[in-house]
């Protein structure tokens, strides 16, 4: 079987998987089938082949399984929204759906996607203006500082008229197209050792800058935006594409301790954040009197997620049997991965974290097949993001870590993260085609009667 015949394959697997959850969520809560369920499952199966069309005609050589994965994680998504809307409205009498939005949104990043497949012909173009592109990323990073409304604490939302976008999700791949292009043409420098102290050689001052940069930025977003997660990915982009352009393990170190000393620094004197670290360090304080409480615990979020978590257990309640809208608006966000624990238990959970840990390794493996050093530090710093991403997102909601109020990549409610995750799908597979593209034939193998041809 071809390439493009396994994708088609997997991508039927996962919309029947997808439309099967869909009919499975409305007879628990409702006892008989959506009356719109032909139609919707029909537009929403339309999206991924489209994709699919757009992949067989301009990227024919590209990874089989990066499509189909993207597409069960958006999928599953959906139905988990579309759970949630069941329950909010029975809950909340004036709560609007979003699972139309959201299918809205999926169609939007199916037109982004298949206008990326047909304008980026070659990745390494996107290597050609290094400094405009992370100009640009820095204006959209820091544009949400200026706006005077908070939004769950943060300031991550950038306001045009009844519209909103967020970003730091786009900045991201802006962020990583620069840092690729950036250590692809100072790779040698920054490899160069200093001094060594304690089996580690240091970096020489002069390489310093760049760390220092980034460090300053990232803290600056978690100042002035109170946004842990974007500092986070941002800050920790830099530090594993510097380690895999240059293979020095002090790089890691010295930006494991230069975030670490910031962020203990940020945490301690800012009072969202500050909120956060008491969240995570004291969850289920929030149930005693007010007056016991740690000072500013002022949220219950960590502790249901814990509950909900404790509720599913190994295999979970089954869809729309839990109560995961318990946790209120949180559900559409971050928390959504509190619904697959509760209705799909551990199991649910840990096959979609290997959902999202087998794109990264079809990302990592385009890395290591692509030849050119832009191409590699590109699919590498992609993959790494969805990972930094995932990883923020569901240590947060575990309590593995304080809470960020990132959108999980594909699952979570959002047009802005939806989006982007599609375009860094895009050039993700378009860097997969370079890579997998067979190499031309060599002129020894025309036959000599074509050669003939050509003479005359």
């Amino acid at each position: 079987m071809s390439d493009r015949g396994l994708e088609l394959v997997l991508l039927l697997g996962a919309i029947l998987i997808c439309c099967y959850g869909y009919a499975e969520t409305a007879l628990a809560l409702t006892g008989k089938l959506p009356s719109d369920m032909a139609t919707t499952c029909a537009g929403a199966a339309a999206l991924p082949l489209v994709c699919h069309v757009a992949v067989r005609r301009f990227a024919r050589y590209a990874d089989p399984l990066i499509l189909p994965l993207a597409t069960l994680l958006s999928g599953l998504g959906l139905v988990l929204i579309h759970r949630l809307d069941i329950a909010y409205q029975t809950l909340y009498r004036h709560a609007t759906a979003a699972a139309p939005g959201q299918l809205m949104w999926c169609g939007i990043a199916v037109a982004v996607f298949a206008g990326a497949m047909v304008l980026l012909k070659d990745h390494r173009r996107l290597q050609r203006y290094p400094y405009v592109t992370i100009a640009v990323g820095m204006v959209l990073l820091m544009a949400p500082a200026f706006y005077p409304g908070d939004v769950y604490g943060a300031k991550r939302w950038i306001f045009i008229g009844p519209l909103s976008f967020q970003p730091g999700e786009f900045v991201k791949i802006v962020i990583v197209v620069f840092f690729a292009g950036y250590l692809t043409m100072r790779r040698d420098a920054l490899a160069l050792a200093g001094r060594r102290l304690m089996g580690m050689y240091l970096p020489r001052g002069r390489q310093m800058g760049p760390v220092a940069a980034v460090w300053i930025l990232s803290l600056l977003v978690l100042i002035f935006e109170r946004d842990l997660g974007t500092s986070l990915i941002f800050f920790g982009l830099f530090v594993i594409m510097l380690y895999v352009a240059t293979e020095r393990t002090s790089w890691v170190v010295f930006g494991v301790v230069m975030f670490s000393i910031g962020a203990f620094v940020v945490g301690s004197f800012e009072p969202h954040v500050h909120g956060r670290v008491v969240a995570w360090l004291h969850p289920m304080d929030i149930f005693l009197p007010p007056d016991k409480r740690p000072p500013g615990l002022v949220s219950d979020q960590a502790a249901q997620a814990l509950f909900s978590f404790g509720s599913g257990g190994i295999t979970g309640t089954g869809l729309g049997e839990g109560h995961p809208e318990l946790i209120g608006f949180a559900g559409r966000s971050d928390f959504i991965l509190t619904t697959v624990g509760e209705e799909l238990g551990l199991v649910g959970v840990t096959l979609v974290i290997l959902l999202y840990a087998l794109l990264a390794e079809r990302g990592l493996r385009t890395a290591l097949a692509v030849t050119d050093p832009f191409g590699k530090l590109l699919a590498a710093g992609l993959s790494t993001a969805v990972m930094l991403q995932v990883f923020v997102v569901c240590g947060g909601v575990t309590g593995l870590i304080p809470l960020t109020g990132k959108a999980l990549p594909f699952l979570a409610q959002g047009g802005s993260s939806m989006v982007a995750n599609w375009l860094l799908v895009a050039v993700l597979i378009k860097v997969s085609d370079t890579a997998r593209r067979p190499p031309p034939v060599p002129a020894a193998h025309v036959s000599a009667a074509e050669t003939q041809f050509v003479r005359l």
